[in-house]
């Protein structure tokens, strides 16, 4: 029988955001494809009234359903309060006590699991370790960028991180940079698995550059940034960097609370007629938006592993990425594109003009991305997990019907 698990986290897509958390959803497809393992989704989202549903950012919590299907798996929406601004240090804590009777009426409903398996770090990894010890399961916890590169900068989080580790039964992280960062916290390098994400190349996959600049009316030089619009991003870099690249435009992908900010700053640039925001697109779409850029530049400054560099490279677009975290370790030769010396706008701009003069061959760039298979990651999540379990699953327990509310 395969390993059941119960995948926690925040960091994973719904109906009403379809890309939030989608490289973890990516990631748990291809290890359930593999037949070695199940999985139900616990994918809590902050609590916010119905009757508020339409109201700005947060709004779209309200509308997330308790309960949805998403390629097979069966995923669980449930409520866990959030304090805005000042919430940090009792956020473990207030998800923990959310979902501890979550999970047991899901238990008393018949849901059987042999393992938790936890994505990012703080809160979901630290509740789901406190989760794991309420309910004697092993746990595994995912660390992906920010909860162990930025939010360890905060003395509670940081406390709470170091507690938890050593009672966590497995470690991954997604790059070498963030098993470096693990291993500061206090975690043995010998429980750290890296294990880093990678490409679907089926979806992502060149298309007709010619018909798809054509119709979106790109005549020169492009270039493409895509991410949430939030500052450790980087696209103020990147609009920066396009005023020294004249000849040159720019696509910006993505939607967030930098938005009008970055606007404005193209105007003071100058460069307003050179910038087109098109918002956040779906993944099916975002093939031909990186096959008709020349390069694809990330100008972020902190990065677990970032999954634009990978997918813009499978469409055929060398990238220009900053040194942060674990970029380096993803561009690493010339068909993949450049490491710029830093995220500062004219270092930006050298490292594109240096991939522009020297654009390798597009089929090269494919070829390069097509090495990072999933198959590799799958295999060693597997390794992983039954490693933690140490023994063959238990079987004969039924997994309920996906219910349609709670």
């Amino acid at each position: 029988m395969p390993i059941r698990l119960l995948t926690f986290t925040t960091l994973f897509p719904n109906s009403e955001a379809p890309n939030h958390g989608v490289f973890v959803e990516n990631r748990l497809r291809h290890l359930v494809a593999s037949g070695a393992v199940e999985s139900t989704v616990l994918a809590p989202v902050p609590f916010f009234p119905k009757w508020a549903a339409a109201a700005g950012r947060w709004g779209i919590h309200a509308r997330v359903p308790r309960a949805e299907r998403r390629h097979g798996l069966a995923v669980y929406h449930p409520r866990y309060p959030v304090l805005p601004k000042f919430g940090m240090s009792v956020a473990p804590f207030l998800l923990y006590r959310a979902m501890l009777p979550r999970v047991r009426r899901l238990i008393a409903d018949g849901l059987a699991f042999d393992a938790i398996d936890a994505h990012y770090f703080y809160p979901d990894g630290i509740a789901a370790v406190w989760l794991a010890k309420a309910l004697n399961r092993p746990v595994v916890v995912t660390a992906r960028g920010t909860d162990v590169n930025l939010i360890p900068n905060y003395a509670i989080p940081r406390r709470l991180l170091q507690r938890s580790i050593p009672h966590a039964d497995g470690l991954v992280a997604v790059s070498e940079a963030l098993k470096r960062a693990l291993v500061e916290l206090g975690a043995p390098p010998s429980k750290v698995k890296v294990l880093r994400n990678g490409v679907d190349t089926v979806l992502f996959r060149p298309t007709d550059r010619k018909l798809t600049r054509c119709a979106l009316g790109l005549k020169r030089t492009t270039l493409i940034s895509a991410g949430h619009l939030i500052e450790r991003k980087g696209h103020d870099r990147v609009i920066s960097a396009l005023a020294q690249l004249p000849g040159a435009d720019l696509l910006i992908v993505g939607e967030g609370p930098e938005r009008e900010r970055l606007t404005a700053l193209a105007h003071q640039l100058g460069v307003s007629d050179r910038v087109r925001f098109l918002g956040a697109r779906p993944h099916p779409e975002m093939p031909k938006l990186y096959s008709a850029a020349d390069v694809l530049v990330l100008a972020s400054t902190r990065e677990g592993w970032a999954n634009v560099l990978l997918e813009a490279m499978a469409c055929g677009t060398p990238v220009v990425a900053s040194p942060a975290w674990g970029n380096p370790e993803v561009v690493r030769a010339p068909e993949a594109g450049v490491i710029a010396a830093s995220n500062r706008p004219g270092d930006l701009a050298a490292a594109v003009r240096d991939v522009i003069a020297n654009a390798p061959p597009r089929a090269a760039t494919r070829a390069y991305a097509e090495r990072f298979s999933w198959d590799e990651t799958t295999a060693g999540q597997i390794a992983l997990f039954q490693q933690v379990l140490g023994h063959a699953p238990s079987r004969g327990i039924r997994t309920p019907a996906l219910a349609q509310s709670h």
